[in-house]
């Protein structure tokens, strides 16, 4: 015996159509954004397996509660980020440590010329500075580069403006080039 539980009203006519348009809808968003997902939050939890487990863990959540996305309240990424978010976030209060941005440097002895050594050497030296950086703009600083999210979708996983959510970033970039200029 199959047991199928909707939580919105469907059509009488359409509830298998409208059914079959959510999860079109949500494999559509999972394809697209899975991997910028998975980077966001390995960048938080600065550990792999913990990124994979809690990606998964953020999309069945997403899943189970795609038919109460509101459109009117922002984009599915933005919401989906939030979710993902939440779900690193909890896992960081369960290990009581505080989140690093850090990844281990490239090998750099593999580097065939001086000017991409000279890129692998600044990479390094931003990796090292975003470690001296606080937690609030490591965070902003990942979802704007290590996920992609435009302002409007930042400001919406941070709870925030679009103009608090830039302020936001320029102020963490600003940091981040102070503490790489200190380095050299």
């Amino acid at each position: 015996m199959r047991v199928v539980i909707e939580t919105q009203a469907q059509p009488k006519s359409g509830g298998r159509r409208s059914t079959q348009n959510s999860w079109d809808r949500f494999e559509l968003l999972y394809r697209s954004s899975r991997d910028d997902v998975f980077a966001y939050v390995a960048t938080l939890l600065n550990d792999r397996a913990a990124a994979e487990d809690i990606t998964a863990q953020a999309f069945e959540r997403a899943y189970r509660r795609r038919m109460t996305f509101d459109r009117r309240r922002g984009e599915e990424r933005a919401w989906l980020f939030g979710i993902a978010r939440n779900a690193a976030l909890d896992e960081l209060r369960r290990r009581k440590r505080v989140a690093s941005l850090t990844v281990d440097p490239e090998d750099v002895s593999e580097v065939k010329d001086d000017e991409a050594a000279e890129v692998a050497l600044r990479r390094t030296a931003v990796r090292s500075a975003l470690t001296e950086l606080p937690a609030r703009d490591r965070e902003v600083i990942a979802l704007k580069f290590g996920a992609g999210l435009r302002n409007t979708e930042l400001a919406k996983v941070l709870g925030v403006s679009e103009t608090a959510a830039g302020t936001l970033l320029y102020r963490a970039m600003e940091r981040l080039r102070k503490a790489c200029d200190a380095r050299t």
